[in-house]
């Protein structure tokens, strides 16, 4: 059978995708190459957030296909994701050599198209279309005992954004949210954990928004299907209500948002030990979120907060839908429901007509907040998006100068924050060996700090205690053998 190379680009969206593409491409008999140059199909699976992550993914497959041809090789080559979605038939134009171009909707239609191609039935398949349901479609996994996967696993629970960003194209390329019930993705978590996942995370777009404006009408609570029963035949709802976590809050189900009763559903699952989620929306952090924090001891206390910026001006040309004042309150209210929460945030410098004193207000919110990290993006135009046509675009050289500032006080604030875990002990998930140093081991904390020590195989998928002793760049070191003495 043919072999396959997937390379991803941006999100953990794209991550989630790309390892259920490669999981239905395994079950149907492919093998999964190391590197494009072994394989029989290469797929990119693309970002658009920004420019650069779309020129990256054009000047990667103009070498792989180039590469091919040069070596007389006969190769399947094709963009899914993001970039796919808004370029369409535009991607063929561009690269007549690529043979398939696979929309944000239709990854469960990867195995079926290839199998047109390599077989001949086909010379070329561009399909962006919509397509109803595809938010239940990613569901396989790769358990395949990689660190990556068979101690936490993601679980996408919907699609889409309604947000609306002016800076955004990600509702063009995603669409409008549809959303799984919380049966079908409490199956899957199941699944997941009687496999040996320890940790899930699930995923959105807008997590926080789940069950709140479901395009396909469903009640995030009602199973899929027919006869009580959720997709392909799984996760009867009855069996969802009388989990631990559901039978112990009765009636005052009907006063949490759908997405808090989708937390306390996994949270009763057997074998789960943490709980994540990502990325959601500060307009999502409703009190009922909050004190989630606070009584159920397997969501962990980490929460990425995505700022965007510190003024209110800005927030505003943004259509971010909240103030500094609430966005700091937000987090004022989870470090008291939870002290010691790890948070992080995602913030834009240089969006169009951004002053220096809105930016110096980002500054102060940073300096205010105190995040564990921050993640830092140069804004970037995109087409079809409100800003691309605002006044006052913002000079890249400020974009750039500006970055680098905020980069220095996130790295300054950083670091304080990591110094104050020398001494302490911190419990760990076990992943597996670190990437770039297979002698030693990695987990991360339960405020999601990457924690390195000198461990074996033995250690994988242990919650294990270690005395941090040193950090690095945002990087712990710590020893079990002083905890375990």
């Amino acid at each position: 059978m043919p072999s396959v190379f997937i390379k991803t680009y941006g999100c953990q969206m794209n991550e989630r995708d790309s390892e259920a593409v490669a999981a239905q491409l395994v079950a149907k008999g492919y093998s999964l190459a190391k590197s494009e140059a072994a394989a029989d199909v290469v797929l990119l699976n693309t970002c658009s957030v920004r420019d650069f992550a779309e020129q990256k993914a054009i000047n990667k497959m103009q070498n792989i296909v180039g590469t091919a041809r040069s070596e007389k090789r006969d190769q399947i080559t094709g963009f899914m994701g993001c970039m796919a979605q808004s370029r369409g038939q535009g991607l063929i134009d561009l690269l007549p050599d690529v043979d398939l171009v696979l929309g944000t909707q239709k990854f469960h239609r990867a195995a079926e198209y290839l199998d047109e191609l390599l077989t001949g039935k086909r010379a070329k398949i561009v399909d962006v279309a919509t397509e109803a349901r595809s938010e239940a479609t990613i569901r396989e996994h790769l358990l395949n005992g990689s660190a990556k996967t068979s101690v936490s696993a993601f679980v996408s629970i919907m699609q889409g954004c309604n947000q609306h960003c002016t800076f955004c194209i990600v509702p063009a390329t995603r669409g409008e949210e549809r959303g799984r019930t919380i049966p079908d993705i409490v199956a899957e978590a199941r699944e997941l954990a009687a496999r040996g996942v320890r940790e899930i995370t699930l995923l959105g777009q807008i997590v926080t928004s789940y069950g709140r404006r479901s395009t396909n009408n469903l009640n995030p609570l009602a199973p899929q299907g027919t006869n009580g029963e959720g997709a392909r035949g799984r996760g009867r709802l009855e069996d969802v209500l009388l989990t631990p976590a559901f039978s112990a809050f009765g009636e005052e189900r009907e006063k949490k948002s759908a997405f808090v009763q989708l937390l306390e559903a996994v949270h009763g699952i057997e074998g789960l030990e943490r709980i994540r989620f990502t990325s959601p929306h500060p307009k999502g952090y409703g009190d009922d979120l909050v004190d989630a924090y606070a009584r159920l001891p397997k969501l962990c206390e980490c929460a990425h907060l995505p700022l965007q910026s510190g003024s209110d001006r800005i927030l505003k040309l943004m259509h971010r839908g909240y103030t500094r004042e609430k966005f700091l309150t937000i987090i004022q209210k989870l470090r008291r429901a939870r002290p010691g929460i790890g948070i992080t945030t995602d913030i834009i410098v240089g969006f169009p007509g951004e002053t220096e004193e809105d930016f110096e207000q980002t500054l102060s919110l940073c300096r205010e907040a105190e995040f564990d990290n921050a993640y830092i993006f140069k804004y970037s135009s995109r087409r079809d998006t409100p800003a691309a046509t605002m006044p006052d675009q913002v000079p890249q050289a400020t974009r750039e100068e500006r970055n680098q500032r905020l980069l220095e006080l996130v790295n300054e604030i950083a670091g304080r924050k990591y110094d104050a875990f020398i001494g302490r002990r911190v419990q760990i998930l076990v992943e597996g060996p670190s990437r770039k140093n297979a002698a030693r081991y990695t987990g991360r904390t339960r405020c999601n700090k990457i924690v390195l020590f000198d461990g074996g195989e033995r250690h994988r998928g242990q919650l294990l205690d270690v005395k941090i002793e040193c950090t690095g760049s945002f990087t712990l070191y710590g020893d079990p053998a002083v905890v375990n003495l």
